[in-house]
């Protein structure tokens, strides 16, 4: 490789990144994760794409409560969307009750029609407790799961980076068999998000420039010279073999994703636009065999002050154009998907950092507020409108709205367990275990609870339950264990220990016969923790398994 253009190394904060069609992505770290079981309904195909929209997007001219328009007209003199003529708002679904009825931004033309195809849930009212209006600062508090109260305010690590990590806890920062691809990937930034961050992984961030004419990378720069031979036993030798790692990770990572992008293709035409070709390759990267988890796309621009609307025509402006960009690339990506067959693999979801405030600010545009609405897109969300409007009438100092209907951590925790198969376990490691879910993704498509995995149960008590059959004593255990069952019939089987991570321990195969069996497993030199072991019957593929503590 040929050290070209320019390299940056950041500290540590996320992990090592390249660029991909023309975009800089990060992969989160990967992990070694057997299949202990068989694949519920899809669950490992599936990919949760989150589109930020930076600098806090005004939820009351992207949704107008129709039955409160005078209310909404009058903090909006000059600002307003129309509700007759030319570039009047849409009115979204005219089956809906009073309190829920919208009027969606003109611009959303594409949204509208998403909707009518039934892969469109937008959620009133998201927010969360003590709101801060820094960009700054909420945007953290997005992507750490915090509020804005003392004890959820300086949240270190990121959300996506806990959730990631305990559905595949073995992180290695690098590609594996069972694994090949990141868990997951920022697009179109470069700068590392803090929704990734987690305190066990503190890899270097790499930033890599230099595409071809095709938008695809085609350099991947060495971090400094050839690999050193004789690395020595100190601190400084430990920090050089961690560098090297690193780089060696960022190509191995860089071969696979030039193969899924290669093996992986668009059936579908998408508009011109940045964010539209962010999401155009990640359609290719899923066609391509891609099993990353959470992609992160972003959405520049939303901060606006002043020229949110054009002054001769409300309909237009700055603000317009973001939303036209939006719904015109997200429905782009899903027609795209459905065409290629794929189309529930993915759903997509927006956020951004806060709404605006209730009233003008007379330079054509809104302050910092606090309440905004979220989108869930694909054909196996759960259509509709979760919530109901905003009461225009609840404000404080006659300009922020109150009122919170959903924390956005509703949202994200039910994507993560009903949308990608989240167990409770992993609910808890990232800190959403105490928000109630919502009905968001289809009742077709939402994870079946027997199916959750992640790191410390990977298939489910209940599923357990039903396999007491397989007998481990003592456990815990601290030096040797026996595992013991009954059986009818004799059968070449497959006895194995995986980490709760899915890390192989122990394999061996043994011959067993009807009636009971017994077979002794040393634990000596385990480290202490949970272990599971399974029984494999090799001509059937029927599996049972215990859960093994071992401590000392």
């Amino acid at each position: 490789m040929k050290r070209r253009n320019f390299l940056k190394i950041l500290p540590a904060a996320g992990v090592s990144s390249f660029a991909v069609n023309g975009f800089a992505f990060r992969p989160f770290a990967n992990t070694k994760i057997a299949k202990l079981v068989s694949d519920c309904d899809g669950l490992r195909d599936r990919a949760l794409i989150l589109i930020q929209l930076k600098g806090g997007n005004d939820g009351l001219n992207n949704l107008i409560p129709i039955a409160q328009y005078d209310r909404y007209a009058d903090l909006r003199k000059t600002i307003r969307i129309p509700d007759t003529g030319a570039g009047a708002y849409i009115d979204l679904d005219t089956t809906l009750k009073d309190s829920k009825r919208v009027g969606l931004h003109p611009a959303m033309t594409a949204v509208k029609a998403m909707y009518d195809k039934g892969w469109v849930n937008v959620i009133q009212g998201v927010g969360y407790q003590s709101p801060n209006q820094s960009h700054f600062k909420s945007t953290d508090l997005w992507l750490s799961g915090g509020d804005g109260t003392p004890d959820n305010f300086n949240i270190s690590t990121g959300w996506m980076g806990r959730s990631m990590q305990a559905l595949f806890p073995d992180v290695e920062g690098a590609p594996t068999p069972d694994m090949p691809d990141p868990l997951g990937m920022q697009v179109g930034d470069s700068n590392p998000s803090l929704g990734f961050h987690t305190d066990t992984d503190h890899q270097n961030v790499i930033n890599l420039t230099g595409q071809d004419p095709a938008g695809f990378f085609s350099l991947i720069q060495t971090i400094g010279g050839a690999p050193i031979l004789n690395v020595p036993d100190t601190d400084h030798g430990h920090e050089l073999d961690f560098i090297m790692a690193v780089e060696q990770s960022v190509n191995k990572y860089s071969q696979r994703i030039t193969d899924v992008f290669n093996a992986g293709s668009n059936a579908g035409t998408y508009p011109q636009t940045n964010l539209a070709n962010q999401l155009k390759t990640v359609a290719r990267l899923i066609r391509g065999g891609c099993k990353t988890k959470i992609y992160l796309c972003q959405l520049g621009g939303f901060d606006t002050h002043s020229a949110q609307v054009d002054s001769g025509d409300t309909s237009m402006g700055d603000h317009a154009a973001l939303l036209q960009l939006l719904s015109e690339a997200v429905k782009a990506f899903l027609d795209d998907l459905e065409a290629m067959g794929i189309g529930d693999q993915a759903l997509a979801c927006t956020f951004s950092e806060f709404g605006r405030c209730a009233k003008e600010n007379g330079s054509f545009g809104t302050d910092h507020g606090t309440l905004a609405p979220m989108y869930i897109f694909g054909k196996t969300a759960n259509p509709g409108v979760s919530g109901t409007n905003l009461d225009l009438d609840n404000l404080t100092n006659d300009n922020q709205v109150q009122g919170i209907q959903h924390d956005y951590r509703q949202v994200f925790a039910t994507l993560l367990q009903d949308w990608l198969g989240a167990n409770n376990w992993v609910m808890e490691q990232t800190m959403f275990e105490n928000y109630a879910k919502l009905p968001l993704v289809s009742p077709v498509y939402a994870a079946n609870p027997e199916c959750y995995y992640g790191g410390s149960v990977t298939i489910t008590d209940s599923a357990f339950e039903t396999l007491k059959q397989l007998r481990i004593f003592p456990n815990p255990a601290r030096v040797t264990t026996e595992i013991s069952f009954d059986t009818a019939e004799s059968f070449a089987g497959r006895l194995t220990v995986h980490s709760m991570g899915g890390k192989l321990v122990s394999n061996r195969q043994v011959q067993v016969f009807s009636g009971e069996n017994q077979f002794y497993f040393d634990v000596m030199n385990m480290p202490p923790g949970a272990y599971i072991v399974r029984l494999e019957n090799l001509v059937t593929g029927l599996a049972r398994v215990a859960k093994l503590s071992v401590i000392r």
